[in-house]
């Protein structure tokens, strides 16, 4: 495909109406393949050094490159995959524009953003004298996040980092973790009518329940971040029981539980354990497993922090107003962040629109994103007199 190099709204264009929904997710799913491949011939169109490399399977990573690699080096990162389209409200991958919006599954979350990085590196190339620029266009973020996982075991490092999601132009330096907790809870089967006998597994998740809840309406409430509010759980899926007259022996509950900085699946864990405890010291008959599903890292960076200050001095340039808000979201800012890269979020699109009936973007919201990243690549990687906040 030929664009204009830097036409980032055609970039986004062709990449919404390129589906790559996650098989992972989805059964029919394509993946990232179509979509990578497209990105990686714009971008060698561009003059970036590219690598396409897999992350999963016929998944692949682009990885590309532009500027002076012996400077400074500054990461643009964003997800190719996409989620699936049942119950969209317009056509999911035609990328229409109506309104002064592209409407299209990916068109906020987040090909708007790929797409505006990878215009505004473009742009800037050719005055990145002292540094370089990556851009990371990943695989699987919406899932298991392979994409940025084997980049960082490839060994790609940066100074920094900017994650394109959707944030509506405000800058997002924080946003929680999370822990996925497995209960199984055993019981004794036995007809309905014999209370001797049978052990209730579906109550005893109950009483654990109500235990976590007493926790999320206290505890969790006083544990707060400036940025995020406070920690919380919620039970996500419960399964037991084989008829009504019958004791069910087993139950199974999946817990979510959001965490702030500092917050560790450790002390997690000790939290469900804690409440089961409880429990069991009023129903010694209480028997259950309680495992780690999996758990993700959240992401705090210092709102003074070079890359926070950088994107601050580019929204002033742009006469942009500048807002400091917590991402609601878990992203790959954490990943990258645990491999010691300070990353923040700031793209195009509205992440309330994510995953949603309705998905689109604005345009002018693309632009000032291509200008403000344009600005920050130049200033990180370049000789702009701003690149004083690099200190």
């Amino acid at each position: 495909m030929r664009l204009e190099r830097g036409d980032a709204v055609g970039l986004a264009r062709a990449l919404i109406t390129t589906d790559s929904r996650n098989p992972s997710l989805v059964p029919d799913g394509p993946g990232e393949d179509a979509a990578a491949r497209l990105l990686a011939g714009v971008l060698e169109a561009w003059g970036f050094r590219v690598e396409l490399h897999d992350a999963a399977p016929h998944r692949p990573n682009v990885l590309a490159r532009i500027g002076a690699p012996d400077g400074p080096r500054l990461m643009f990162n964003g997800h190719l995959d996409v989620v699936g389209v049942d119950g969209m409200t317009h056509a999911p991958f035609e990328a229409e524009e109506r309104d002064g919006r592209i409407y299209g599954r990916g068109a906020a979350d987040m090909k708007a953003g790929v797409a505006a990085m990878c215009a505004a590196a473009a742009l800037a190339g050719e005055d990145l004298s002292h540094g370089e620029i990556v851009i990371a266009a990943v695989a699987d973020e919406e899932f298991a996040s392979r994409g940025t996982r084997t980049l960082i075991e490839r060994g790609v490092r940066a100074d920094a980092a900017v994650v394109t999601e959707p944030t509506g132009l405000a800058i997002m330096p924080a946003h929680r973790g999370f822990v996925w907790v497995d209960l199984v809870f055993h019981g004794r089967a036995a007809h309905g009518s014999r209370y001797d006998v049978g052990v209730d597994a579906i109550r005893h998740a109950g009483l654990v329940l109500a235990e976590l809840d007493a926790l999320d309406t206290g505890a969790l409430t006083r544990r707060t971040h400036p940025l995020l509010g406070h920690a919380s759980l919620h039970a996500s899926l419960v399964q037991g029981g084989s008829g009504m007259s019958t004791y069910p022996d087993r139950c199974e509950l999946k817990i979510e539980r959001r965490t702030l900085p500092g917050e560790t699946p450790a002390q997690v864990m000790a939290e469900i354990e804690a409440a089961c405890a409880r429990v069991r010291d009023r129903r010694p008959e209480l028997r259950v497993d309680v495992s780690l599903a999996l758990a993700q890292s959240p992401s705090d960076v210092d709102p003074a922090a070079p890359i926070a200050r950088a994107v601050r001095d580019a929204l002033d340039h742009q006469a942009i107003p500048v807002r400091v808000e917590g991402m609601s979201a878990w992203t790959d800012c954490a990943i990258l962040n645990d491999a010691g890269i300070p990353a923040i979020c700031f793209g195009p699109g509205d992440i309330a629109l994510a995953h949603g009936p309705e998905e689109y973007v604005e345009i002018e919201e693309i632009h000032r994103a291509a200008a403000v990243l344009e600005r920050i690549a130049r200033g990180w990687c370049g000789t702009a007199p701003e690149a004083a906040w690099r200190s």
